[in-house]
Formats: structure tokens, sequence, C-alpha cells
């Protein structure tokens, strides 16, 4: 179970999976080897979350060109293997995303209990 989680990838698209209470989704760049079932317990236990689902997708590494004194060097970036995780309702996990935006997700969820 050492290193299935490599890092988050925080970018604008996956802080606003994880900010919306709905979806509830974490992304996370994990071992190449790694099975659906390997990081779901990776996950459960390094967060203290209940994952709902799993899903995966292997991004190819990329061809990249540059000049290096004059020569030309050709090289590839190494492919990545992300995994989108889905998280148990009312959920979260900290650090994830700032403090500031988890006040808003939690007076959210207030208004949302009130309505009803």
């Amino acid at each position: 179970m050492k290193n299935i989680i490599i890092r988050p990838i925080l970018t604008e698209k996956t802080n606003a999976l994880a900010e919306n209470p709905l979806l509830n989704q974490y992304t996370f760049e994990v071992d190449k080897k790694a099975n659906k079932v390997q990081i779901k317990k990776a996950v459960e236990e390094q967060f203290g979350v209940t994952v709902n689902a799993v899903n995966t997708s292997i991004r190819p590494g990329k061809a990249k060109a540059r000049v290096v004194k004059g020569r030309h060097t050709k090289g590839r970036t190494s492919a990545i293997k992300k995994a989108i995780v889905t998280i148990a309702e009312g959920e979260y996990i900290d650090g994830f995303f700032g403090e500031s935006d988890m006040n808003e997700v939690e007076l959210i969820n207030d208004k949302e209990e009130a309505d009803a």
C-alpha cells in the first residue's frame, strides 16, 4: 500500500469538482500499477473518508524537443495515471482546498438543510 497516492492534482477544474457538494470528487496522481481497489483502500486509510467510486485514466507522455548548445535534443515526458475519487456525501478531505472555500460549502449545506 506504500506510495499509491503520489500527489493531489490541483487545477481549477479539480478544485471545482472538490468544492461542489453534489459531486464531491477529488483528483490524485497515483502509481501506474495501482488498481481501483488499491486506490480506494489507500484513500480511505490516508484521509479517513468513505469512497463511493474510483475512476482512472492514463495520460500518455508527450514528445518534446529543444535546442541545447546548438543541437536538437528530443525526449518525452513521462505518462501519469490519474484517479478521480468520489467520496460519500457530507464528507470532505481536509487541506485539499482552502478553509475559506470550506466555509462556503458549509454555508451552502446549511442553506439546503434550512430549505428542506
